[in-house]
């Protein structure tokens, strides 16, 4: 259905896509993967016509038909829930204008012959494109992506960040269209819309390329993997999911350890070999026997022409040690994490982190939570789960003091030093740079402060962008140097990996792994939510309850 052929894009000097080709064909699950910057939105923009490629080209088949859904939503100024679930299906809201405009003319008396055809034409033509069953078809659309309570004459305007991505997403679920290109859908959704998409995905009759860094979503939606290599800048295929995918990259790095071990050992060899017959070669060359020995050096001696073809073999080993270091060349694998996190050593603080008892808040009559009566202790790995919604935000934020309850008491223990990580990064200094944040909170000479924000992946000039530039993710690992550096024991993090690519989740993890306090999470990866966790906090009718999450992480 869909081909691209030896797609090729830079910016500047920069090589994003390289040679990259590979087909999509009807009813394909195909999930894009790579680094943050690696390209992703980039060829998904190629696709779809938004931006050219350097060379090669994109190859449709006649009839099918493209749908994308950017990461932010797009509408013009004034439109309205309605206006853009519409707008999803090309010429649906001309042709029911049209319709409502006829039909009113002949309810005010003027139903002339070519009147009444025109209306039929035009009807013909408006359910053609779904007619008034789009509505019906909009509501489970909306109900699945928690929209179902937001009016259709509700400015976008109005919507939050979360809400208006879900609103792209409905639209672009209602048209139906060949192809789906979905750019990261899953950072706005919760487990329920989560699951609930996935459900929508696999019934869908269309093709979808995703790109996403929700690992479980990945594993329950495609069937093949496309991976852009950031050094080769070209698309690596591989059949299954995600696990599939990275048992078959793990297989891939640890062959190439062996190959590379193997080909170490052969240099080694060869250039002591390479050495020993230059050697023997110089002394030959070089030799002299007292007493005229007949074997010694001299132009008749045994040893005679000997260094010619010692010389020769020398050279026949370093040309291959050259070849070695050239052509057939293995590259030393690298590391597989992205993001190096150290948290280091603090002051411990009581067994009773957090207790919240008879916890409760409301906005007026709308109850979040109520009556809870729960324990963090020391080294407890809590998530925090429930609907965007339900007071997750607000919790943490009473947690941490931002926030006075409604009812009961969020009460902090003793030495407890709290470090919160704010969905929205507000915490940070628009006009500071990483280097000044942290020296800000810690007595560190510029190069001890750089070595630093190294582990962070911030490097060279980097230290010196203004946060106001940075993305959301280098927002992220700017918060989590900002806790490190302050020495807290105990993390409050407000879904911290939503930014995050997969490689910075799972080294993300590993680093909250080594951490050796208390961490309380909210968030919606459920790969994360299996691997971290040891107890689930869950918002559920009103009040939050403590879960195993072998029985709430599914």
């Amino acid at each position: 259905m869909l081909q691209a052929n030896r797609i090729t894009k830079s910016y500047g000097i920069q090589t994003i896509l390289e040679n990259v080709s590979f087909i999509i064909n009807r009813s394909d699950r195909v999930g894009l993967v790579g680094p943050n910057g690696s390209g992703k939105t980039s060829l998904l923009r190629i696709i779809t016509g938004f931006e050219l490629p350097d060379s090669g080209h994109i190859s449709l088949e006649p009839g099918a038909t493209i749908g994308y859904l950017a990461q932010g939503l797009e509408a013009a100024f004034g439109a309205t829930v309605g206006d853009v679930m519409h707008s999803g299906i090309t010429g649906l809201q001309a042709a029911q204008a049209t319709v409502e405009a006829l039909a009113e003319q002949m309810a005010l008396g003027v139903a002339s012959p070519e009147i009444l055809t025109e209306y039929g034409e035009a009807l013909e033509r408006f359910e053609a494109l779904g007619g008034y069953a789009v509505e019906h078809r909009a509501e489970p659309v909306l109900a699945g992506l928690e929209l179902q309570d937001v009016a259709p004459d509700t400015p976008v305007q109005q919507l939050s960040g979360g809400q208006r991505t879900r609103l792209g997403l409905a639209r672009l679920l209602l048209a139906e269209p060949t192809l789906l290109l979905l750019d990261e859908p899953t950072n706005h959704l919760d487990i329920e819309a989560l699951e609930w998409l996935e459900g929508f995905l696999d019934v869908y009759r269309g093709a979808a390329l995703i790109v996403s860094h929700d690992r479980t979503f990945l594993n329950n939606t495609v069937s093949r993997i496309l991976a852009l290599n950031t050094r080769t800048h070209r698309v690596e295929e591989y059949p299954g999911n995600y696990t599939d995918f990275e048992l078959a990259k793990a297989y891939e790095r640890d062959k190439q350890w062996m190959v590379w071990k193997d080909q170490q050992d052969e240099l080694a060899r060869l250039t002591a070999a390479a050495r020993h017959m230059r050697g023997i070669a110089q002394f030959r060359k070089g030799g002299k026997a007292d007493g005229g020995d007949k074997f010694a050096g001299g132009k008749h001696g045994f040893f005679a022409g000997r260094g010619v073809a010692t010389v020769r073999k020398a050279k026949h080993i370093e040309s291959r040690i050259d070849k070695l270091l050239t052509e057939d060349k293995v590259d030393k694998p690298r590391g597989s994490w992205q993001m190096k996190l150290d948290f280091g050593e603090m002051t411990r603080g009581g067994q009773i982190v957090v207790a919240l008892e008879e916890a409760g808040h409301a906005f007026g009559d709308h109850v979040l939570f109520r009556h809870v009566n729960l324990v963090l202790r020391h080294g407890d790995r809590v998530a925090l789960i429930g609907p965007n919604g339900t007071g997750k935000t607000t919790l943490l934020r009473a947690i941490v003091g931002e926030l006075a309850l409604s009812e009961g008491t969020a009460r902090t223990g003793s030495s407890v030093r709290i470090g919160y990580m704010p969905q929205e990064h507000e915490t940070l200094d628009p006009q500071a740079t990483p280097l000044s944040t942290v020296q800000s909170l810690s007595p560190m000479a510029d190069t001890e402060a750089r070595n630093f924000l190294h582990y962070f992946l911030f490097e060279c000039d980097e230290v010196f962008t203004p946060v106001k530039q940075l993305s959301y993710g280098e927002r992220a690992r700017l918060i989590l140097a900002k806790l490190v550096v302050s020495g807290v024991n105990c993390l409050v993090l407000d879904e911290p990996v939503n930014h995050l690519d997969i490689p910075s989740r799972e080294r993300f993890e590993a680093a909250l792994d080594a951490f050796p306090g208390t961490v309380l999470v909210a968030v919606h990866d459920r790969a994360f939510i299996a691997r971290f966790a040891t107890a689930l906090w869950v918002v559920e009718d009103e009040t939050i309850r403590l879960r195993l999450p072998a029985t709430s992480a599914a």
